[in-house]
């Protein structure tokens, strides 16, 4: 006898067909989000896994609608803030058309191998294309932490660049880039690595680095104005962030290589990429906000084997209330992120079994056999005590818990998902373990 739970399912009023996931596709079935955004100035769109097909382009289409209708401005993604500038300019359609300069960007410009997918190229080709007749442009923004959330080089090197025109008479201590070094990831998949070279580093190494970035914060923030004599207030406003969220992933590297009872480690990205929200905000009127489910949630994140999280959207509901909507993303069936071992080798995705039995996703997988949205703060009395008894979500292969009438304000439902496509050109101006993973992954 089947469990009562899996039974369970959405009334037909609380189902919004979606007709397609094609971003070029007529966008007359999303007029539901005229209403539901209201006048919010960041609307985040989730995701369970990475690197799944039908999750860029859902974002896509979404970013689009959005843009056109809505005059957002900036797509703002879980990528490399630091890395993510050159990607910016090319959108804006700053540079002259390189055919190989989108390649470069895909594999170099968005970190945590975001980029090296033929759906995101397709992304990033419509929004140089919209910019080009689009009053309000569409500007890309890397929120994350940059060398893929493990390498303090990038952001450091931003840096020093800085503190070269703005302060030349000042000498950094090559320690601080020696170090630096030394456990340096080259991308997602040298992390491992990274962190083993950063375990073995003598306990007054890592110290000296601390204490280094600590002093390089303090003197750009008490230099400021006799910085923006010689450079711009963008030109120190982009370097500071770019320390501000280097500092962050020297501790994130610190707290979680020491094996940090209270798991703080999580939190401090999460802090620190909500900053990097507010730091767009500042500059942008709206925001369309791509991350993963975890990170957008208005509640804690908890995962097996780690204390509770406290999310970047914890931070940003905090912060500005009704202006921060969440749209999470739940998926029925198909191939999602492998978070075994054997990622490393290669095998990148592996085969989602059934949702659990009370679930957000088997609710959703059991309402509507098509792709489709549901307002939660809409709902019918009944179905908001359906949705009040669901205590989980799957994040790719792995079950959490969650309150989604906490967690968010709608949902998008994805009944089958698949890996994206590898983008060939991109990976050929990946680096070498990229490239290597790669030549072994087998879709099928």
């Amino acid at each position: 006898m089947q469990p009562a739970t899996e039974l369970v399912r959405l009334s037909g009023e609380a189902v919004i067909p979606l007709s397609t996931l094609d971003p070029a596709g007529p966008l007359d079935d999303l007029g539901w989000l005229d209403e539901a955004i209201g006048d919010a100035r960041v609307v985040a769109i989730g995701e369970s896994a990475h690197y799944n097909g039908e999750s860029y382009r859902l974002r896509h289409r979404l970013l689009r609608y959005l843009a056109e209708r809505h005059g957002f401005g900036a797509y703002a993604m879980e990528s490399g803030f630091v890395e993510g500038w050159p990607v910016d300019g090319w959108v804006r359609g700053d540079e002259a058309q390189d055919p190989e300069q989108l390649s470069r960007l895909l594999a170099n410009g968005l970190t945590s191998l975001m980029g090296l997918w033929t759906q995101m190229r397709a992304q990033l080709e419509w929004m140089r294309q919209h910019n080009r007749t689009a009053s309000r442009p569409v500007g890309f923004y890397g929120i994350d932490l940059s060398g893929s959330n493990a390498s303090l080089l990038p952001g450091l090197d931003a840096v020093l660049a800085y503190l070269a025109q703005a302060d030349p008479e000042y000498a950094v201590d090559p320690g601080v880039r020696e170090t630096a070094s030394a456990f340096a990831a080259a991308s997602a998949f040298s992390i491992p690595q990274a962190f083993a070279a950063y375990g073995q580093l003598a306990p007054e190494s890592k110290n000296a680095l601390t204490a280094s970035l600590a002093d390089l914060t303090a003197r750009m923030t008490a230099r400021r104005l006799d910085y923006l004599r010689r450079t711009t207030v963008d030109a120190y406003e982009r370097a500071f962030r770019s320390l501000s969220l280097t500092v962050a992933i020297d501790a994130v590297i610190r707290e979680l290589s020491g094996g940090g009872p209270d798991g703080i480690g999580a939190s401090i990205r999460d802090a620190a990429i909500a900053d990097t929200v507010e730091w767009i905000l500042r500059r942008e009127d709206r925001i369309v906000l791509a991350a993963h489910n975890g990170h957008i949630q208005r509640r804690p994140l908890t995962l097996p084997g780690m204390a509770p999280m406290t999310t970047m959207g914890m931070h940003l509901a905090d912060r500005l209330g009704d202006d921060y909507l969440v749209i999470g993303a739940t998926s029925g069936t198909g191939q999602t992120l492998n978070t075994a071992a054997d990622f490393y080798t290669g095998t990148l995705f592996t085969q989602m079994g059934p949702a659990q039995p009370g679930s957000l996703d088997a609710l959703m997988d059991a309402s509507h056999d098509g792709p489709f949205a549901t307002d939660l703060r809409r709902l019918s009395p009944a179905d908001t005590a359906t949705v009040r008894a669901v205590s989980a979500q799957r994040f790719g292969a792995v079950h959490t818990d969650l309150s989604p009438l906490e967690a968010y304000d709608l949902i998008v439902h994805l009944p089958h998902v698949t890996p994206a496509a590898p983008d060939h050109a991109a990976l050929a101006h990946a680096p070498r373990d990229v490239q290597e993973a790669f030549s072994q992954y087998k879709p099928e």
